[in-house]
């Protein structure tokens, strides 16, 4: 299907190549490892490589946790780094009976489970576990010197920001879930909303054991594209949140259409698995349009490796809209910023199919 409206935008945004003249499917191994290192070097930072060891401990609740169709267990990490070590918790939701379950590990803004961005229970019932991580047990949300958690652990040159630290810890809970015979370490899928929309694009970038990566409102530094974007934008993103990012990134304040990247290169990369975006009509910070358009712009990647991409009509998106017909899907909701039940739902429907 050919697409001259939305070809036109995307020409005219002048975005870099993701693919090199003449791309072969072999060489993609090696052109994605090059897409996440400019990422990591131009805004979110090094993360930590993986720990030399881990262990943890687990404790069950003794409760009757989703009317005894799920047992609620609170996991405490322990993770050896050359610095030492650093322990921190999350809380698995795995169902009752036969496994193994697909899962999701939902880097979340609060404790709770559940949570008003994790109705547990619908999850459960439609057959899936879910893991969920408390951000701030991590790396604090906030302007702290990079003291705290784990980033006091780790030098303070070439740091990474915190969305990157988020998105390592994601990657070590996956560590434990690969291990527990209860799931099925080949459908796991890496959640997050708003910033920690932006942490699942990253997490599923540079880990690619996620088999889907699914980014909810997540816009600037996220999703969406930079160039021409409404709403937020790099100089605000980084005046008002610098220690989400690296020290190179505020570089780019205003240059937005200069930049020798842009963020279909974070999306690209989790090719040929499952991506997901999902935004909302009254979110106009996050900007829509500009989500949408990065689901278009690297729509070739997964069809230049033999799958189907991203499957949509030659128009700007409209609240209602669901586009699930290819590797790399999309909705765009009625309301305001949030992950919400019908947002959750939209994406199992897509996993039901895909996994």
């Amino acid at each position: 299907m050919k697409h001259p409206v939305i070809d036109k935008i995307l020409s005219d945004l002048r975005l870099p190549a993701i693919l090199p003249e003449g791309f072969d499917a072999a060489q993609w191994p090696a052109r994605r490892a090059e897409l996440v290192e400019i990422m990591k070097k131009e805004v979110y930072g090094y993360p930590p490589e993986k720990p030399l060891s881990m262990t943890f401990e687990s404790e069950t609740a003794p409760i009757n946790y989703c009317a005894g169709k799920a047992t609620l267990e609170t996991v405490t990490l322990t993770v050896t780094l050359p610095q030492g070590k650093f322990t921190f918790p999350f809380k698995a939701s795995v169902p009752t009976g036969e496994g193994p379950y697909p899962f999701f590990v939902f880097i979340n803004f609060r404790p709770d489970v559940p949570d008003r961005y994790l109705p547990s229970e619908e999850i459960i019932d439609r057959g899936y576990a879910v893991l969920s991580l408390y951000y701030n047990d991590v790396a604090f949300d906030g302007e702290d010197g990079f003291e705290g958690g784990l980033a006091g652990m780790l030098p303070k040159e070439d740091r990474c920001g915190k969305i990157g630290l988020w998105a390592w810890a994601a990657s070590r809970v996956l560590d434990w879930a690969l291990d527990d015979p209860r799931l099925d370490g080949e459908k796991a899928a890496v959640i997050g909303h708003s910033r920690l929309g932006k942490t699942a694009l990253l997490a599923g970038a540079l880990d690619e054991r996620f088999a889907a990566v699914i980014s909810n409102d997540s816009g600037c530094s996220g999703a969406a594209i930079s160039r021409n974007k409404a709403g937020e934008r790099i100089e605000t993103i980084t005046r008002v949140f610098p220690y989400w990012f690296n020290e190179s990134y505020p570089q780019y304040t205003d240059l937005e259409r200069e930049m020798p990247f842009d963020q279909h290169f974070l999306l690209a990369a989790a090719a040929p698995r499952i991506l997901l975006v999902g935004s909302a009509e009254q979110d106009l910070w996050a900007d829509p349009n500009s989500e949408y358009l990065t689901c278009c712009a690297v729509s070739h990647v997964w069809e230049a490796l033999g799958e189907k991409g991203f499957v949509h009509p030659d128009r700007l998106p409209v609240p209602g809209d669901t586009f699930h017909g290819g590797k790399v899907g999309y909705h765009l909701r009625h309301g305001s910023h949030a992950i919400c039940r019908d947002d959750w739902n939209r994406y199992m429907d897509f996993l039901d199919k895909a996994l």
